[in-house]
């Protein structure tokens, strides 16, 4: 029996023997109609909900894959591709989408490293393209806008989730290998040519699933996101969503460091994407492989 073979039996007896935590927050996770029909998203490591139009996801592939952002309805059907001129996948490992001064943006993050040795990574961050009119594809090719190098002040880290505080000004990283999960954090906006930036320590986060420990890895942040409104973010794992709550008063170091909330498992192979709607109300969530189940939870 394989790994992923095995973990998606321990997933699915998790799904049906633990009920969702009833303090989550009202989402609830929705039954499985869609799922990712491009051929080209063959392992799915970060995804963005449009700013400029809800129905619409965009969708990194993982490391090797070429420089490109793969767009799709919320049904799951293709709608085109968007090539960076100027970008390199050496390990893509997340997408973020944001406004900032009333400009819709995407955040790519080239952040993988599994065997921490990297000296440093690239965050690319470019305006979003027009969106494809009905029955039409997008094939575009577009440069960045600006691009972020950076290191870490305490050495080399593997990271998947990578998240745009817009309020804060701020880029929040959490780590994937390290127990428990570390949180950095880099400014968010341009900075002076030729500068590499450090992102620094300021936490630990509280990502954990006691109940299903023959699960590997099931407490690896493997994607982030925050909230437009900056009230929660979701950290998807193997195993499941987790959310926190964070208050205006809180820094994002201080939301992790409380325990979250966890959503109903998703039952998904190998969950390494999650991305939040503009308004707050949807979580979408997908795994790595051909034709992924979308998985959405939802609160009214």
């Amino acid at each position: 029996m394989s790994f992923m073979t095995a973990q998606w039996i321990f997933l699915c007896v998790a799904t049906i023997l633990l009920p969702a935590n009833r303090a989550a927050g009202e989402f609830q996770a929705m039954a499985e109609k869609f799922r990712i029909t491009d051929p080209a998203i063959i392992e799915a490591s970060g995804m963005a909900v449009s700013c400029d139009n809800p129905n619409f996801l965009w969708i990194v592939n993982d490391s090797g894959a070429a420089p490109e952002i793969h767009l799709v309805q919320t049904d799951g059907e293709s709608r085109g591709k968007l090539r960076i001129l100027d970008a390199e996948n050496r390990d893509w490992e997340d997408l973020n989408s944001f406004k900032l001064d009333g400009k819709s943006y995407l955040l790519v993050a080239d952040v993988g490293d599994n065997a921490a040795k990297r000296e440093t990574y690239t965050l690319y961050i470019l305006q979003e393209p027009s969106l494809p009119a009905a029955g039409k594809l997008l094939d575009s090719t577009l440069r960045s806008s600006w691009q972020i190098q950076f290191r870490y002040e305490d050495g080399p880290r593997d990271c998947e989730s990578v998240a745009v505080d817009v309020s804060d000004g701020k880029i929040i990283l959490l780590s994937k290998r390290t127990l428990p999960p570390a949180v950095y954090e880099l400014p968010l906006r341009k900075p002076k040519k030729d500068t590499i930036l450090t992102a620094k320590k300021v936490g630990q986060t509280a990502v954990k699933a006691p109940a299903v420990r023959a699960i590997p890895f099931c407490n690896q942040p493997t994607s982030l996101d925050i909230s437009s409104d900056s009230s929660f973010a979701t950290v998807v794992t193997y195993y499941s969503v987790f959310l926190f709550s964070k208050s205006s008063k809180q820094s994002w170091a201080q939301a992790f460091a409380q325990n979250p909330i966890i959503l109903q498992p998703h039952g998904l192979a190998q969950a390494e994407s999650v991305a939040i709607s503009e308004d707050g109300k949807t979580i979408y969530t997908i795994s790595e492989g051909k034709n992924s189940p979308l998985k959405s939870y939802h609160r009214k």
